[in-house]
């Protein structure tokens, strides 16, 4: 009995140090912060730049924290980001980059962060152009948003992508559903800034498809 104090003891010090040594989601705020800045506070023309800068931080985050998904995702948000805003052939480089990661975050986590990565990469797979260019496809797309969907029903960004692809698609009356729930989504503690620009977005692609049929 006398040796089996110290091998608990040493058995719940080792715990403790693991679970204190566990990345959390406070590393990534910083990037969401960041992200929401660039993309609903800056220029158009320097947002390409800043997303560069930003994607090598939250690189860093990856690789410092291996097997951590939330790092993985923001890198893929980050990183199809600056696809967006660069576009033609470079950008189709990096929405490639973005798509490998989402799916290396799904292998390891799909639930991670409510499903945050199926939101993403199904995003990507919607705009992204299809063979011979590139790997975009309607169909895995859908399959994809009804995924994200499934993961977390009333999140303001499912459900605003989801309206935004079906109105591409001009399913204008299913698309405006999915953006009126997006409205009604509770807000994110922390994510002010990017709630209000997702509301704005979504504002104006309502008022864009107010004369669409019904």
């Amino acid at each position: 009995m006398s040796n089996l104090k110290p091998l608990l003891l040493s058995v719940f010090l080792l715990f403790a140090a693991s679970a204190q040594a566990a990345p959390s989601d406070d590393l990534i705020r910083p990037i969401q912060d960041r992200w929401a800045e660039i993309k609903y506070r800056s220029p158009a023309k320097q947002q390409a730049e800043l997303y560069n800068e930003l994607s090598e931080k939250v690189r860093q985050i990856s690789a410092a924290n291996p097997n951590f998904p939330p790092a993985l995702i923001w890198e893929g948000i980050v990183v199809s980001s600056e696809a967006g805003a660069r576009g033609g052939l470079g950008g189709l480089s990096l929405a490639k980059d973005a798509k490998k990661v989402l799916e290396e975050s799904l292998k390891l986590d799909e639930k991670a962060l409510n499903g945050s990565a199926y939101t993403s990469l199904a995003a990507l797979y919607a705009k992204v152009p299809g063979w011979p260019i590139g790997f975009g496809d309607k169909k895995k797309a859908e399959e994809l948003f009804l995924k994200s969907l499934n993961a977390n029903p009333d999140g303001i960004d499912p459900n605003y992508f989801y309206g935004e692809y079906l109105i591409d698609q001009e399913r204008f009356a299913e698309g405006r559903g999915y953006l009126e729930k997006a409205l009604k989504a509770a807000p994110r503690p922390g994510r002010e800034l990017a709630d209000q620009g997702r509301r704005q977005e979504i504002q104006a692609l309502l008022s864009k498809t107010a004369a669409a049929p019904k």
